[in-house]
C-alpha cells in the first residue's frame, strides 16, 4: 500500500489487554490504534479533531479495512504511521501502517470517513479542514493538547 504525503508517527506499547489467547494483538486493537493515529494526525496538522467537532462537523467512519502481515505481541513497541490518502468534498480517507521499530510493516489499513453535521446528515467538509488535511498542515501550527 505505502504512505504518501505527510506521515505522522505515533508510538504505542502493546498492553496485555490488547492480546488474545494466542498471545498476539487482537485484530480489533489495530482499529483503536488507527483512531489514535488519526487523532494525532489532525493535531499535528494544527486542526485537533475536537476543534473540527466544535465547528459542527463529525467525520464518521463508513469503511475500515486492515491487512495483517505479521503479529505484534504484549509489550512490543509499535509505530502507527498515519497519512491522508484522499480528501473529497464530503469524504476523507486515512491510510495507516503499523510497524515495528525497525520499519517492518505489521499491518496496513485505511478508514474512509463521511462528513456529517450534528444530526447525522451528510455535509461538505469545511474548506479550512479540507485544506489542512490536503496540505498536511503546512500552513497551520501544530497543536498540543
Amino acid at each position: 500500500m505505502g504512505l504518501a504525503g505527510r506521515v505522522v508517527e505515533t508510538e504505542v506499547r502493546v498492553r496485555y489487554a490488547e492480546t488474545d489467547a494466542m498471545g498476539v494483538v487482537h485484530h480489533a486493537a489495530y482499529f483503536v490504534w488507527f483512531e489514535l493515529g488519526r487523532t494525532e494526525y489532525t493535531r499535528a496538522v494544527g486542526l485537533p479533531y475536537r476543534q473540527v467537532e466544535e465547528g459542527g462537523t463529525r467525520l464518521v467512519v463508513i469503511e475500515a479495512t486492515a491487512r495483517f502481515r505479521r503479529p505484534a505481541r504484549y509489550d512490543d513497541v509499535v509505530l502507527v504511521r498515519t497519512a491522508v490518502r484522499e480528501v473529497s468534498k464530503a469524504t476523507l480517507t486515512f491510510a495507516y501502517e503499523v510497524c515495528s521499530p525497525d520499519g517492518t510493516v505489521l499491518v496496513e489499513g485505511q478508514t474512509v470517513h463521511a462528513a456529517t453535521d450534528r444530526t447525522g446528515r451528510v455535509r461538505r467538509i469545511p474548506e479550512e479542514v479540507r485544506a489542512a488535511l490536503r496540505d498536511g498542515g503546512r500552513n497551520r501550527p501544530a497543536q498540543r493538547e
